[in-house]
């Protein structure tokens, strides 16, 4: 089940990390910060096949100055992201047990969201990945590290359309930086677990593991694919009511 929710919300702007924790409190489990982590390589993994023009262009272009420059800025959005992880690794950054933060992002996402969308009708929207939109990305995934519920791929999306990049062109960097970000946080994780076992890491159910990551990657796929499509003709408004929508739900049932 974790795995159907991770697949289907990793790469949609609605937070993979924030409806994990919300699952796991409507459902009463606990899962490891590794098990929340390195679930999501399976549904990383599952989008390279979407996205043939560019690995076609990384393995067989790779001497264009255009394919080194956007290589070098998913490598520079990747940079930034990995020292400010390991920052945070150092200083014993844990995902929080509570829901009230989960909720607040939820909220403070959908309604930028919202907001940026009516900012931006009648505008024109251009598809070069500036070094501002790489910045952007780069800090923008610490930021939804930080904040569970914020989104990673919500907040560096959101954040390009800020900056003027095209909804697609916006969508495919985020997803591209996302690759190699997720899948090095899931090998640090899974390398702590094995050499530096912490109390209760032992008993990690790798099969489990395993087979979330499996079904991450399956459902991932599909979501994916359908959200290139979406967003060729569509804003992202109803992902931001739609997290507002969850956010207020949420709030209430912690009232009660």
């Amino acid at each position: 089940m974790l795995g159907v929710i991770e697949g289907i919300t990793e790469f949609l702007p609605v937070s993979s990390t924030g409806h994990l924790l919300l699952a796991e409190h409507l459902l009463r489990l606990k899962q490891s910060d590794l098990f929340n982590v390195v679930i999501q390589a399976g549904a990383v993994l599952a989008v390279l096949p979407l996205f043939p023009r560019r690995l076609n262009q990384f393995f067989f272009r790779w001497r264009e100055p255009a394919t080194r420059d956007y290589l070098l800025k998913i490598a520079a959005a990747f940079l930034i992201t990995a020292v400010g992880g390991l920052v945070l690794e150092k200083k014993g950054f844990k995902l929080p047990e509570h829901l009230r933060p989960v909720a607040a992002a939820l909220l403070a996402g959908g309604v930028l969201f919202v907001g940026v969308e009516r900012w931006l009708k009648g505008r024109t929207l251009g598809s070069e990945i500036t070094w501002a939109v790489v910045l952007a990305v780069g800090f923008g995934q610490l930021i939804a590290a930080v904040f569970p519920g914020a989104s990673r791929s919500g907040t560096t999306i959101v954040l390009s359309l800020l900056l003027g990049l095209s909804r697609p062109a916006a969508t495919e960097f985020s997803f591209l930086v996302g690759i190699p970000t997720m899948l090095a946080a899931s090998g640090l994780k899974i390398f702590k677990a094995l050499h530096h076992p912490v109390p209760g890491a032992s008993h990690e159910g790798w099969g489990l593991l395993a087979l979330g990551c499996l079904v991450a990657a399956v459902v991932s796929f599909i979501a994916v694919r359908w959200l290139l499509r979406y967003v060729q003709t569509h804003t992202f408004t109803a992902f931001g009511y739609y997290r507002i929508v969850l956010a207020i739900a949420v709030g209430l049932a912690l009232l009660y």
